[in-house]
């Protein structure tokens, strides 16, 4: 470049600047600093839309992408209990996140049975209804199925039995790709420091937790402190569900301090996707809105 092109091209950028509302080409404009974190949505968020026929479980991923701007879904598997084995149906939702852009992550399962209850036929039956979720999710390209682990009887025997049907399941699912994970979800599995100590006994790279940021009821009498519970539940982490449920007026989570709770997350090294799980007083889709909103205020902020 000769004097006279670079006298041209400083004079070029200093009109440039001189215009309200233009960025010359050696200014970079303000934006959100990148999140350490990206946002998936979670099927629950729209249950009663689904549950009510108001949209169907097939066009979930492009209400996740058109209305959301979300590129990464978790399926539960209520809204396709039939559909686990039917192959045509699995390669219509591959080929609409296909077309979309559309990441599938999850198939969260309920209702195949306790994992840790204490009759080992009863158990067996459990760890059998999810093969073929294991199967499902391996043909929608998901990293993973969550599962419960309910049972009965004292805290240690749910433990051990909890020990034996994760492992059962997860060593089924390793020949598939597949990852085992549990969410805090009620009973024991909300009590951080059990669940962890079932998966580090499990001691197997596919089996994981799901961490809730919402989830910590043990029972009617003992809640366990949300944010000892996801500090203990991280290190085993293969997903974040980052569920919301109030806001106050400036969109905070009325009953979940979100910076601590990503800070924690942070921490602990998880750069994967926060699934956005909506359950509360707003509408559905408003609720999703301000619970994206408040993870990216926050998420900037703890980047």
């Amino acid at each position: 470049m000769d004097r006279k092109e670079f006298l041209q091209m400083g004079m070029t950028a200093a009109a440039i600047s001189s215009v309200p509302g233009l960025i010359s080409a050696c200014d970079s404009p303000a934006a959100t600093p990148d999140l350490f974190f990206d946002i998936s949505l979670a099927e629950w968020s729209l249950h009663n839309h689904l549950f009510d026929d108001k949209i169907d479980h097939l066009d979930f991923p492009k209400i996740a992408k058109e209305e959301f701007g979300i590129h990464a879904v978790e399926y539960v598997n209520q809204f396709f209990k039939d559909k686990a084995e039917d192959t045509s149906y699995l390669d219509e939702m591959n080929s609409r996140c296909a077309d979309l852009g559309v990441e599938q992550l999850i198939i969260m399962v309920d209702g195949e049975g306790g994992l840790a209850v204490s009759d080992q036929s009863e158990r067996t039956e459990a760890v059998e209804n999810h093969y073929k979720w294991v199967h499902a999710a391996e043909h929608l390209g998901c990293h993973s199925i969550r599962v419960n682990t309910r049972g009965d009887g004292t805290r240690s025997e749910q433990h051990e039995a909890a020990v034996d049907g994760l492992s059962r399941l997860s060593t089924y699912a390793e020949d598939y790709g597949i990852d085992v994970i549990v969410e805090n979800h009620g009973g024991y599995s909300s009590d951080g420091q059990w669940l962890s100590g079932v998966i580090e006994e499990v001691g197997m790279d596919n089996c994981g937790t799901l961490p809730d940021f919402g989830n910590f009821r043990v029972s009617d009498e003992n809640e366990y402190d949300r944010y000892k519970g996801v500090e203990e539940l991280m290190p085993y982490a293969k997903g974040v569900s980052a569920k919301a449920m109030a806001f106050d007026e400036q969109g905070n989570e009325k009953n979940i301090d979100y910076e601590k709770m990503l800070t924690i997350v942070k921490e602990a090294g998880y750069t994967g996707y926060m699934g956005i799980e909506y359950s509360g007083e707003l509408g559905e889709y408003e609720g999703i809105r301000a619970t994206k909103k408040l993870l990216e205020k926050t998420g900037a902020a703890v980047s």
